[in-house]
């Protein structure tokens, strides 16, 4: 059901809300954009600036890895200025209320914490770009680090503990996703309720497969986006609006 108008969908969204004991949300970067963080994919997207660096090239590649590193901090003023938009909020409300257990993102903004969720509740497909991870030993480093080291010799920096390069905590084209959010994230869609796609253009598998688990094991599905997706005939609402106006009216005080 594709709903006519904003009012309605908001009303049946709603019900469904009220009725449902365990709801799941499955975040894209559509739900951020709102708090001044582009997209990928649109036109203007980042991905449209840029060509993405795939991890085979940034493992392989000291100038792939000064590149990704110029890049992240380019935008770095975006993402510290962000703050939890309307749709983060809302879900962050529900989720104090106890009918959200965890939250599933497709995003890297820390965004879902700074609302309230617990770090340990916010199950990060793609990764995280607030922090940087040695892909060898795994050992976290603060951008400021990174930032300094390059600073002083030009060059993206290797782990000191054990050499290897040193990359943002996010998922790169051709990166193995994580094993556990994966899996955490399965168990989640096949024992709700009520699954909400927020925001999510559902084309980027594994990921996009989570909607349609839920639904095939008896979720009702919710999608949320301001463009049709290719799940759109499989859910049960279609809300084609934004999602800070959609999502808002369940806030909170």
């Amino acid at each position: 059901m594709i709903a006519s108008d904003l009012r309605g969908g908001v009303e049946k969204l709603g019900d469904m809300i009220a009725e449902a004991k365990v709801i799941v949300p499955f975040t894209g970067a559509g739900i951020s954009t709102e708090c001044g963080i582009p997209d990928f994919r649109s036109p203007g997207g980042i991905w449209t600036r840029n060509r993405p660096i795939p991890y085979d090239e940034f493992v392989a590649s000291q100038d792939a890895r000064d590149e990704a590193w110029r890049r992240r901090f380019a935008i770095e003023p975006t993402f510290a200025a962000a703050k939890p938009g309307r749709g983060h909020r809302a879900l962050a409300a529900l989720y104090r209320a106890g009918k959200i257990p965890a939250v599933v993102t497709q995003n890297i903004d820390n965004l879902h914490q700074n609302s309230g969720f617990a770090p340990d509740h916010v199950i990060e497909l793609h990764g995280n770009t607030t922090y940087a991870r040695c892909i060898g030993c795994g050992e976290s480093h603060g951008l400021a680090w990174v930032r300094e080291r390059m600073d002083a010799t030009a060059h993206a920096p290797d782990c000191p503990a054990c050499g290897e390069p040193v990359k943002t905590a996010t998922i790169s084209f051709g990166q193995a996703m994580p094993e556990d959010a994966m899996r955490r994230a399965a168990q989640l869609a096949q024992h709700c309720d009520l699954f909400l796609a927020i925001g999510s253009s559902l084309v980027v598998w594994p990921a996009a497969g989570f909607p349609m688990l839920a639904k095939n094991c008896g979720a009702k599905l919710v999608i949320i986006n301001n463009e049709p997706t290719e799940q759109d005939d499989l859910a049960d609402l279609v809300i084609r609006h934004d999602i800070g106006e959609t999502l808002g009216p369940f806030m909170g005080n």
